[in-house]
C-alpha cells in the first residue's frame, strides 16, 4: 500500500472532525437565537444530504476527469466557505446546504482515490482504515464541537474553517493523476447512462444496492433512537443519548478493523452474514429495556455494519476503476444512499405522526433490512473467481 495513504487519513480526519462540529455547531446556533420550528432541524440534516443526490452526476465526472488530489482541495475550500458564511450571519440552511456541496463533491474524491492508493490486495484494509478513522473523527468532532459551540459558536466556526483548511494543505502530499478522459454530452445523461451499465453485473448490484440498505438503516436508528432512549430508557437529556450513538460507532470501528481478513474481495458474497445479524440486532433493540443491554445491542450492531460496509465500499471502488471511473462509481453510491437515506427517515417521520411507536419502528425497520438483504443477494453468484494481487 502506498505511503500516501497517511496524509489521505489525516486529511479525511481533519475533513470529518469539522463535518461533526459545524452541524453540532448550527444547531447550537438555531437554538441559542431563536426557538425553531419542529421541522427545522430535520431540514437542516436534510439541505446537507439533498446535495448528495442532486450533483451526483457531477460531483463523479469531476474526480474522475481531474486529479481527485486536487479536487478534495476543492471541495475542502468549499466546506469552509459554507462555514464563513455562517460566521457572516447568512441563514443557515443556505449556509450548510454549501458544506453539503463540498461533502458531496469530496466523498467520491475521497473513496475514488483509494484503488489508485492501495491496490487490490490493500484495498479492504485501506476502507477499513478510512471508516475506521472517520467514526473517530465523527465522535471527537460530535463532542467537541457541541462544547465549544456552547461556550461559543464564534469560535467553533473559526475552529471548522481552520481544520477545513488544514485538510485541504494536507492533501497536497498526495499525488496527481487523472484515471479518465472527459466523456462528452448532458452530464444527467451520461451519469444514468453509467448507472444502468455498472448495474447490469449482479456483483456491482449488490455493492450499490447493499451499500444504501447499510446508509438507510443507520439513519433510520439514529433517529428512531431520539424517540426510543427516553420511552424505554427514561434518558432525557442530550449526552444520554450521544452516549448511546457513542457505542453503535465504536462498534463499526470495531468491525471495520476485524473485516479485511473475513471478506476478502474475493468473497463478497460473505457480506450479506452480518447483514442479517444487523438486521436481527436491530430488531432485538427493541426488545431491551435497560441500560448496559442496550449498549451491548448497539455495539454488536455497529460491528455487523462494519463489517458489511467496508467490503461494499472496497468492491464498489475497484469494480467502479474497471468500468465508469471510480469516483463516478462512488457518486452514484452516493445518489443511492442518500436518496435510500432521506426515504428512510421520512417514512418513518410520517409514521411517528401516525403515532407508531419507536418500539414497532425498531422491529419493523429489522424486519425490511432482512427481507431486503435477502432480495439483494438472491443473485449474487455462489462463487467469485479470485483476481490475482495488484503486482505493485
Amino acid at each position: 500500500m502506498s505511503k500516501h495513504i497517511y496524509p489521505l487519513l489525516i486529511a479525511q480526519f481533519l475533513s470529518a472532525f469539522a463535518d461533526n462540529a459545524i452541524l453540532f455547531t448550527v444547531i447550537a446556533l438555531v437554538m441559542q437565537t431563536a426557538q425553531p420550528p419542529s421541522w427545522y432541524i430535520p431540514a437542516l440534516q436534510s439541505v446537507f444530504l439533498v446535495a448528495f443526490v442532486v450533483l451526483a452526476p457531477w460531483v463523479g465526472a469531476l474526480a474522475d476527469n481531474h486529479a481527485k488530489s486536487r479536487v478534495l482541495i476543492v471541495a475542502n475550500l468549499i466546506k469552509a466557505a459554507g462555514a464563513g458564511l455562517l460566521l457572516l450571519k447568512v441563514e443557515p440552511l443556505i449556509a450548510y446546504c454549501l458544506v453539503g456541496v463540498g461533502a458531496a463533491l469530496y466523498s467520491p474524491a475521497k473513496y475514488g482515490i483509494l484503488p489508485e492508493l492501495a491496490g487490490h490486495g490493500g484495498l479492504v484494509k485501506a476502507n477499513s482504515w478510512i471508516e475506521g478513522s472517520t467514526i473517530l473523527a465523527i465522535l471527537a468532532g460530535m463532542v467537541v464541537g457541541a462544547k465549544v459551540a456552547d461556550y461559543s459558536t464564534t469560535w467553533a466556526l473559526i475552529g471548522t474553517v481552520g481544520l477545513f483548511l488544514i485538510s485541504a494543505a494536507m492533501t497536497l502530499f498526495l499525488p496527481v493523476n487523472i484515471s479518465r478522459a472527459e466523456v462528452a454530452g448532458s452530464k444527467i445523461v451520461v451519469f444514468f447512462q453509467e448507472v444502468r451499465s455498472f448495474l447490469s453485473t449482479p456483483r456491482s448490484r449488490f455493492a450499490v444496492l447493499g451499500a444504501s440498505l447499510f446508509w438507510a438503516a443507520a439513519a433510520c436508528v439514529r433517529v428512531i433512537i431520539i424517540a426510543w432512549a427516553p420511552l424505554v430508557l427514561m434518558s432525557h437529556n442530550a449526552s444520554d443519548i450521544a452516549n448511546l450513538t457513542l457505542f453503535l460507532a465504536l462498534g463499526i470501528i470495531a468491525g471495520s478493523a476485524l473485516v479485511p481478513r473475513l471478506i476478502p474481495l474475493e468473497h463478497l458474497r460473505r457480506a450479506r452474514i452480518p447483514a442479517y445479524l444487523m438486521a436481527l440486532l436491530i430488531m432485538g433493540l427493541s426488545f431491551t429495556d435497560a441500560l448496559w443491554p442496550a449498549r451491548m445491542v448497539l455495539f454488536l450492531m455497529g460491528t455487523a455494519g462494519g463489517m458489511f460496509i467496508v467490503p461494499i465500499n472496497a468492491a464498489l471502488q475497484e469494480l467502479g476503476q474497471q468500468s465508469i471511473g471510480s469516483g463516478g462509481a462512488v457518486a452514484m453510491q452516493n445518489f443511492f444512499q442518500n436518496a435510500a437515506m432521506l426515504l428512510s427517515v421520512g417514512a418513518y417521520t410520517f409514521a411517528a405522526s401516525q403515532q407508531v411507536g419507536p418500539v414497532y419502528a425498531l422491529l419493523a425497520l429489522g424486519g425490511l433490512l432482512l427481507a431486503a438483504t435477502f432480495w439483494v443477494v438472491l443473485r449474487l453468484p455462489e462463487t467469485e473467481t479470485p483476481r490475482p494481487a495488484n503486482p505493485e
